[in-house]
């Protein structure tokens, strides 16, 4: 493990799919003031290549990065093939795995304080034969870690997930006991380590319309969700619901709520990025280290156009810095 106080560690951010907006928009955060210790993983040529094209001032001196908003250090990784903006080449699916796993060992030996991950495409590390179904999955994996928790937050709301990145057909069958209980388990005990609430009020949804309709629109809030909800209360865990997810989300529902628990990802994401987008952070809990991510994608439509909003990376960048260095 690394001996260095972990203030004066580096946040870790990966590039992210070469051919998407995640290097040009490392090269817009590096124009703004840096104000802690920074480390970028990818490839540094791939990323002088971007601001020569969006004409930014960037340079590379002795493995670090130099621009008008300060230093960062570099996690050199070379991309396989060359990478031009907006055309995705599976041979850098290597890279881009490469790239995550070299940011996590680092996590975990100790060398870094936190990871923020830009953004990449799923389908082409499929298509290349990776079992990647997404940032959080793969984290949990790596990391040894059972249940991963999917936060996405910004300075009014909170949202977590319960099921994350699976088919709409399998959800039902993937809310367990178990799960839910894990998950809301990891949630508590992050809010409270990380983020200092001393007893988080936790609003949960329920999977089916109107919160199941006493049993006559599906089964899932009486055999599971309630159930559960029981137990953990009874524990000193502070949960509401289960909410139907129509009005969850209204001023009057939020008032007194730390954060929201969506059963599956498209019951919770759209509100919160409807609420703000490009100022939204991905947060995984339940993880040895703090990891934050923007709230967007690739975007290979803007890749290279200088057009690609950075706010969600600074935004992300900066929770990472504040969550690390309380932890």
């Amino acid at each position: 493990m690394n001996d260095t106080p972990r203030e004066a560690l580096p946040v870790v951010v990966t590039t992210g799919e070469p051919a998407g907006v995640g290097p040009e928009l490392v090269v817009q955060l590096l124009q703004q003031q840096v104000t802690g210790p920074l480390c970028i993983a990818g490839d540094p040529d791939l990323l002088l290549e971007r601001a020569a094209l969006l004409g930014l001032p960037l340079a590379l001196s002795n493995d670090t990065l130099v621009a008008p908003g300060g230093k960062a250090a570099v996690l050199p990784v070379s991309l396989k093939t060359s990478s031009q903006p907006g055309l995705l080449d599976v041979t850098n699916a290597l890279y881009v795995v490469e790239m995550l796993e070299r940011a996590t060992d680092g996590c975990l030996k100790g060398e870094f304080a936190g990871l923020v991950t830009g953004p990449v495409q799923k389908s082409l590390l499929i298509e290349a034969g990776n079992d990647f179904i997404g940032h959080t999955e793969f984290l949990a994996k790596r990391s040894g870690v059972k249940t991963p928790v999917m936060m996405l937050a910004n300075d009014h709301l909170r949202v977590a997930l319960v099921t994350i990145h699976m088919p709409l057909a399998e959800v039902a069958l993937a809310l367990t006991r178990e799960r839910l209980e894990g998950v809301l388990r990891v949630l508590d005990t992050d809010l409270r380590m990380r983020f200092g609430i001393a007893t988080p009020a936790i609003g949960v949804c329920g999977l089916n319309p109107h919160a199941g309709e006493a049993g006559h629109l599906g089964q899932e809030e009486i055999e599971v969700i309630i159930p559960v909800l029981q137990a953990l209360r009874a524990q000193g865990l502070d949960l509401r619901g289960p909410l139907p997810a129509d009005t969850a989300f209204t001023q009057d529902s939020l008032k007194g709520l730390d954060v929201v628990v969506a059963m599956f990802h498209d019951q919770g994401l759209p509100v919160i990025k409807h609420a703000g987008f490009g100022s939204v952070v991905n947060i995984t809990l339940g993880l040895p280290f703090v990891r934050t991510s923007v709230d967007h994608g690739t975007a290979l439509d803007l890749a290279g156009t200088g057009q690609a909003d950075v706010g969600s990376l600074v935004a992300a960048v900066k929770l990472a810095q504040r969550l690390s260095s309380d932890s």
